[in-house]
């Protein structure tokens, strides 16, 4: 029982350590190289690029 547990715990800090990276990845903020880094950053600083990503990267604008 507790390894089914240790393994449903692992689960779910790996999909915790994921979602930075999904929706960096899925976002229209960024493309390209930038992106890139951004999702380098991400997966070597995780959750602390993340914010930065959140609160830096540029905002889209509205172009016709």
């Amino acid at each position: 029982m507790e390894v089914a547990f240790g393994g449903f715990f692992l689960i779910g800090i790996m999909l915790l350590w994921l979602v930075p990276i999904i929706a960096i990845a899925t976002s229209k903020k960024t493309q390209g190289a930038e992106k890139a880094g951004w999702l380098l950053a991400t997966i070597f600083i995780s959750w602390f690029a993340w914010i930065i990503y959140l609160i830096v990267a540029p905002v889209q604008s509205s172009r016709a």
